[in-house]
């Protein structure tokens, strides 16, 4: 992983994770990832709204709601999340 990835890793965090038909889920508060290979595994939502509460999505051990990151469709203003990918 090369430092241009590691700051755009960081640069993903505290942005609005919204679906691609404008549901907004949270923002990201946390990333997973495997440390072998550096492959992104999950989201951890901070700040979930109550459309997301309403769904079952996998929970951490501390509660938090987790998505997939292969969920994710796209990155720029908004995380775009695939909310069929989901739930």
């Amino acid at each position: 992983m090369t430092e241009e990835d590691k700051r755009y890793s960081k640069q993903i965090l505290g942005k609005t994770v919204i679906t691609k038909s404008g549901k907004k889920f949270g923002e990201v508060g946390n990333i997973t990832f495997e440390t072998r290979t550096g492959e992104l595994i999950q989201i951890i939502l901070r700040n979930p709204t109550n459309y997301t509460e309403g769904l079952e999505l996998e929970k951490d051990t501390e509660g938090n709601l987790m998505i997939p990151f292969s969920a994710v469709m796209a990155i720029g203003d908004f995380v775009v999340v695939s909310e069929s990918d989901i739930i």
